[in-house]
């Protein structure tokens, strides 16, 4: 099914469009007769082979605006083509070092790639996605010596990122993280603990968060955010290791990190020590936004799956679109996934527009997200039998679809963010 007249609606340029018809066309290119087997190291290897090829492409520089002689973001991220190659209609390219300030992300370009890469193959949308999270806190904090030594090969797909934040008892409650960082001369040394950890195993670095000062605990038994430092960690770190790996429904390399001494340079603290908590929050509002494209991209996938199959089943003399059930559950299913797109791209119309948009992305996230399962879910009824055999296309997306209800920013956090944030103009407004 066709669905691009949504890129007619005013939240984009021309040059958007083009960005998805390009990426589309590669992805068709790349991913035809090709089928990736689902144990571990024939994952981890297609996530790497993924990773270059991506790089190679030019896709990844769209995650990675504080690269190297690149600067994407803003007005000028979606202006008139300056650099040769298939990522050059949206985007420009500039002369000289690693860009000074903070850099700007094209959160709109970041959605719409995830969307049509996450219509094709899940590894693809997540070895994209895991390039730009895991390396946004060098983009966002990091020092010009930090961004010039990593982000290039980052955008090259030289170098695989890992973002490390999460741990055993701290989840959404970021603020309740345990491992530490002391300062030892011109070294950090870090202990404990990271789950949950994506690209864990293959990444050649991570960006590591990790308390530098004793954790506060309120009266009421939460915990302040104050005291969290983030850093980056190199995989062959002295005293850095992988704990364990982690099998998930939709394979991809995940793991537990373990900091035993771990020593690094101190050159290696992005932004000011303390400040972790707020650049973690800052790299997930640019990318929380882009899950919910990857879910659009999934359920949009479903739903074109349940039109042909509708299309085609013999049933009863007909077909199985003739019967009016049908077609009240596909039209559930497009409507569902308009609104999903249309709140996704307000929020990150809004992001690139420097508006205030946290009730918004927190909408974005949880209805794309809710929204595509409910449609998956769908699809695979529809299919019947076929629908939950092993490497069914809607058996896949039911599989894929799952973790994203969860991860970076579980559903009933994005509740408590949008229920906060009317509150809180509710108060300005009484």
């Amino acid at each position: 099914m066709d669905v691009s007249n949504y890129l007619e609606w005013p939240f984009f340029t021309p040059e958007h469009g083009e960005l998805v018809r390009r990426v589309d066309a590669w992805a068709t290119a790349y991913f035809a007769n090709r089928k990736i087997s689902e144990d571990r190291d024939s994952v981890d290897h297609a996530c790497r082979q993924l990773v270059g090829e991506l790089g190679r492409a030019g896709w990844t520089r769209y995650s990675v605006p504080g690269a190297h002689g690149y600067s994407v973001g803003g007005a000028d991220a979606v202006g008139s083509p300056r650099s040769a190659g298939p990522a050059s209609s949206v985007g420009s390219a500039s002369s000289g070092g690693a860009t000074s300030g903070p850099p700007t992300f094209d959160v709109r370009s970041l959605a719409l790639i995830r969307e049509t890469l996450a219509r094709h193959d899940a590894l693809a949308d997540f070895a994209f996605a895991m390039q730009g999270l895991g390396s946004g806190a060098i983009s966002l904090a990091g020092s010009p010596d930090i961004k010039d030594r990593y982000l290039p090969r980052v955008t090259s797909g030289e170098a695989i990122a890992a973002f490390a934040l999460s741990e055993a008892t701290a989840g959404s409650d970021v603020a309740a993280i345990k491992c530490r960082a002391r300062r030892e001369g011109d070294s950090y040394i870090l202990d404990g603990e990271k789950t949950w950890i994506s690209n864990g195993g293959i990444a050649e670095f991570y960006c590591v968060f990790a308390r530098t000062s004793d954790a506060e605990v309120r009266a009421d038994g939460t915990v302040a955010a104050r005291g969290i430092s983030a850093f980056v960690v190199d995989a062959d770190a002295p005293g850095f290791s992988i704990a364990r790996r982690i099998d998930v429904i939709s394979p991809h390399p995940l793991a537990t990190l373990s900091f035993d001494g771990c020593r690094i340079p101190a050159s290696h603290l992005l932004g000011a020590e303390g400040d972790g908590f707020k650049l973690a929050m800052r790299t997930l509002n640019v990318f929380r936004t882009s899950v919910a494209g990857a879910a659009l991209g999934f359920g949009q996938r479903a739903l074109d799956e349940a039109l042909d199959h509708a299309v085609n089943r013999p049933m009863f003399g007909k077909t199985l679109a003739d019967f009016q059930l049908t077609q009240a559950t596909l039209a559930d299913m497009a409507t569902e996934m308009d609104a999903a797109r249309l709140l996704t791209y307000r929020a990150a119309w809004l992001h690139d527009s420097g508006r205030p948009h946290a009730k918004e992305v927190a909408m974005a996230k949880m209805t794309a997200t809710e929204s595509a399962q409910r449609v998956i879910d769908q699809a695979v009824q529809m299919f019947g039998g076929r629908g939950v055999m092993h490497g069914e296309r809607v058996e896949q997306l039911y599989r894929d679809i799952r973790a994203l209800r969860i991860y970076e920013g579980a559903t009933e956090v994005q509740k408590l963010i949008i229920g906060r944030e009317l509150l809180n103009m509710a108060k300005r407004n009484s």
